[in-house]
């Protein structure tokens, strides 16, 4: 009996003794939750693809498959908004259709010699590196390795469709001056991202993107249609 008593006033007292340095040893090594573990993993892809940048786009993107998703993820960005660097989307369109045939058949494929020449200016990479930043407060709030089924390998060639898809949308040029390249660079930069953190309500997202990018291209193009017919037909009268 006194042996458990002295055995519980020893713990008390380490209990209620405990200096604040050791506490916060403890609550330091205490185990992360998911956000912090994703807010730990993007800021090191970030850092480390911040490091890579080159003076071209071959440089920059390099040759393996995550880092090109990340890149892709990164360079579609700035197409979210109304201003834009004059060419970006066709480069990022082509950039996508590359990574999207990469990614349905399991490897790299090299960039052509245009677009893997094509200089990234000053203000070309304080842009990508204010993409970084933002994106990093993002996807550490959005992005966690969830639905895993959606971007394990038997989804490999249906997400490279679906990303392919996308990057047609951006290309393909339209008859009517919108901003036709908000929703296929969304698609772009869910997917790109979602398959980097395997995500995938991430992927679902984009997946719907898509399908909205695709449809309205597809509408442009019926209204660009319809009002040159329209044009011509007065044309002639």
């Amino acid at each position: 009996m006194i042996v458990k008593f002295a055995s519980i006033n020893e713990m008390v007292s380490r209990k209620v003794f405990q200096s604040p340095s050791d506490q916060s040893i403890r609550a330091t090594r205490a185990p992360a939750g998911p956000r912090a573990r994703c807010r730990s993993t993007v800021e090191r892809i970030a850092s480390a693809h911040l490091a890579s940048m080159g003076d071209t786009v071959g440089d920059t993107v390099g040759q393996g498959a995550r880092q090109r998703l990340v890149w892709l993820g990164l360079l579609a960005m700035p197409l979210l908004f109304p201003v834009a660097l004059p060419g970006m989307a066709s480069a990022v369109g082509t950039l996508c259709l590359l990574v999207a045939f990469g990614v349905g058949m399991g490897h790299s494929v090299p960039l052509p010699g245009w677009l893997a020449r094509r200089e990234l200016s000053a203000r070309v990479k304080a842009m990508l590196a204010s993409m970084l930043h933002r994106a990093v407060r993002i996807m550490a709030r959005m992005g966690r390795a969830r639905m895993l089924p959606l971007s394990n390998r038997p989804a490999r060639l249906f997400n490279g469709l679906m990303l392919g898809a996308a990057g047609l949308a951006m290309v393909v040029p339209v008859p009517v001056i919108t901003f036709d390249n908000v929703l296929p660079a969304l698609a772009i930069v869910l997917m790109a991202w979602g398959l980097r953190l395997r995500d995938g309500l991430m992927l679902l997202a984009g997946y719907g993107v898509t399908a909205a990018a695709v449809v309205s291209v597809m509408l442009l193009w019926w209204g660009g249609a319809v009002v040159a017919t329209d044009l011509l037909a007065w044309a002639t009268s």
